[in-house]
């Protein structure tokens, strides 16, 4: 178990009994703005001050009813499952690094499920310290419409928020519809060890089995205002901070910080599997993506798929792959994209339209590369500089409306 005591301290960390030391060096995100409170709870209210009582509300909490856990650090036996539509688990204080649901010492590999209902939002609270899957939301036993709303998701050895694969029989009935990723901060203090995960050995993924948001088979989900920072594997080759594949469908993507992920934002993967095609019109738009050796934007896979005015910086991209296009890709539209570094690679021979993306080193430009902090410190000049709005993507990383000639990438310059 790793324990803290403020951003950027020393940690010690507890491997096969001996104490390893490694500086935390999570970036100061304080630049971006704050996710909105949400509104005081309505319908029954059951408030939590300890284990044992978190555990019985949920099984007692009736439909629309809210848990309110009080300030604490909370020792999870095991994985804590939330049955009851339109339930709100959530901080009594709004302070999400207040309570902290903790599994280092749970006998499962899971922490919180969603499973049989519809509605269920869980905010302002952390987890951390899971060997498998943070959040899982059990879309092949039904769950639709899940928030998941300022929550911090820390030292998740395998996906911080897992949506598996549903029976293709059931595609209409079970995938999972409607679901928000909003205002969280996904982070690990360090890159995946084999002592971390004992499924995750040198014979399967290395120690890379690893990364932020995973889902199939979604549905109309808006993943926005996210941070990710430091999803690594143990060679550099976790899986996406955001991974959409196995036929999801009409997600939005967008406003999201990505920093110091072996990966970024992976619409597919080369694991075509069942299913032909792995995202059908999904938008990609306005997110911020610093590093990212393996991928930046990767789309594998895809069909009426759309890229639109994200920044990316990474000048010494190991394999040159700030935004991949890879095998097929029919009705992509990769637009008004500012990429610092290499080209993008376009490995497709589908029918795609690629416009107004300008490749240009801009290492200087950017106001705080390390916090992923790429809004531009000036208007950038030259050719390619300023392109039309696309309907697509109407406003910019600040929310701010686009001009009908405005910067490329995803922040037009002077609206903050």
């Amino acid at each position: 178990m790793a324990t803290r005591s403020g951003l950027g301290c020393l940690l010690i960390i507890l491997v096969g009994g001996a104490a390893l030391a490694q500086q935390a060096a999570l970036p100061d995100f304080s630049w971006l703005p704050k996710a909105p409170p949400l509104p005081p709870p309505r319908g029954q209210v059951i408030r939590v001050a300890t284990v044992d009582e978190l555990f019985r509300a949920a099984q007692v909490v009736r439909p629309g009813g809210t848990i309110l856990v009080e300030d604490g650090h909370y020792m999870m036996p095991r994985y804590f499952e939330i049955r009851t539509d339109n339930v709100t688990l959530r901080s009594a204080s709004g302070q999400r690094e207040r309570v902290i649901l903790d599994g280092a010492r749970s006998q499962h590999g899971e922490l919180v499920g969603i499973t049989g209902c519809s509605g269920v939002t869980i905010a302002d609270l952390t987890i951390q310290n899971v060997k498998y899957n943070g959040f899982k939301i059990n879309s092949n036993l039904k769950a639709h419409k899940v928030t998941i709303y300022n929550c911090v998701i820390r030292n998740i050895w395998q996906r911080g928020v897992k949506g598996p694969a549903v029976p293709e029989a059931q595609a209409d009935q079970l995938s999972p519809r409607e679901c928000r990723i909003q205002y969280c901060l996904f982070y690990n203090d360090r890159p995946k060890s084999y002592q971390d995960d004992p499924t995750d050995r040198a014979d399967t993924f290395r120690g890379n089995y690893v990364g932020g948001i995973d889902v199939m088979q979604a549905r109309g989900w808006v993943i926005s205002d996210n941070v990710f920072w430091g999803i690594r594997g143990r060679t550099g080759e976790a899986r996406g901070a955001i991974f959409l594949w196995m036929d999801s469908r009409d997600c939005i993507v967008e406003r999201n910080v990505i920093v110091d992920c072996d990966s970024g934002i992976c619409l597919g993967n080369s694991h075509r599997a069942q299913f032909p095609i792995h995202c059908t019109g999904c938008i990609v738009r306005n997110n911020f993506i610093v590093g990212g050796p393996e991928n930046g934007i990767l789309a594998d896979y895809t069909k009426d798929c759309k890229i639109l005015h994200n920044t990316i910086h990474n000048p010494e991209s190991r394999l040159k792959r700030l935004i991949r296009l890879v095998h097929d890709n029919d009705g992509l539209l990769v637009a008004n994209n500012l990429l610092s570094g290499p080209e993008m690679r376009v490995e497709t021979q589908s029918n795609i339209q690629l416009r107004d993306n300008l490749t240009q080193v801009l290492s200087e430009a950017f106001v705080d590369i390390a916090s992923g902090n790429l809004h531009l410190k000036q208007r950038l000049r030259g050719p390619g500089a300023v392109v039309p709005r696309l309907s697509e993507a109407p406003e910019d990383f600040d929310r701010q409306r686009r001009s009908e000639q405005t910067d490329v990438g995803a922040d037009q310059f002077g609206g903050r």
